[in-house]
């Protein structure tokens, strides 16, 4: 992920009124744009303990936890950050691609990856709402409905669902063509499609 995408929101947001704080904030906020996330969450979560309705700790603390692989905090912490700021849309982006990670976790129960995998679409159609002209988010929210279409045609699972797995896999063709209109150039994109059509296609064999 780059950091890159980040610099305007930490440009922009107020550092916390405590002296404490601050100071948590600004090392948090220096080690997270040196790379290193782990130092980021020690001085961030420090942060949250000073004031625990700071977006900007939260928004940081939510980045560090997923840059550490550490999904569940992650989602728990930008889920914060969303009932104080319902419409910061790098919110809903970054649960979901955290909850599309612990989805992919072998050690995730087939229950909490059917959750997971919801919860994300759910968060880039909020994020979608929020900024309509952002492609990263059709993008990614067609690649999610991909992964679940292909979880929900799994028939070694109680989740098996023909029906949702085949509309699921149709509304990934949706996002994935709406791009590519807009964007005739993008290779990736016309790869990623081709992927869902056939997978779309094996699943309408199927019996």
């Amino acid at each position: 992920m780059k950091l890159s995408f980040i610099f305007p929101l930490l440009l922009v947001s107020s550092i916390g009124s405590s002296q404490a704080q601050s100071s948590y904030l600004k090392l948090g906020q220096q080690s997270l744009l040196q790379g290193d996330f782990k130092a980021a969450v020690n001085q961030l979560e420090k942060a949250c303990i000073v004031d625990s309705t700071n977006s900007s700790a939260l928004w940081m603390l939510g980045y560090s936890y997923f840059h550490n692989e550490n999904y569940k905090r992650s989602i728990s912490t930008y889920t914060k950050l969303i009932e104080l700021k319902p419409a910061d849309c790098s919110a809903y982006y970054y649960r979901a691609l955290a909850r599309s990670y612990l989805a992919r976790d072998i050690q995730t129960s087939d229950k909490e990856r059917d959750k997971s995998l919801l919860g994300a679409i759910a968060d880039l159609t909020k994020a979608i709402t929020l900024e309509p002209t952002d492609t990263k988010f059709y993008q990614n929210r067609g690649i999610f409905y991909r992964e679940y279409g292909v979880f929900k045609l799994q028939k070694t699972t109680k989740f098996y669902d023909k029906a949702r797995g085949t509309e699921s896999l149709k509304a990934s063709i949706t996002d994935l063509d709406k791009i590519l209109a807009d964007h005739p150039e993008r290779k990736d994109i016309s790869v990623q499609l081709d992927q869902s059509k056939q997978l779309l296609a094996t699943a309408m064999l199927r019996p």
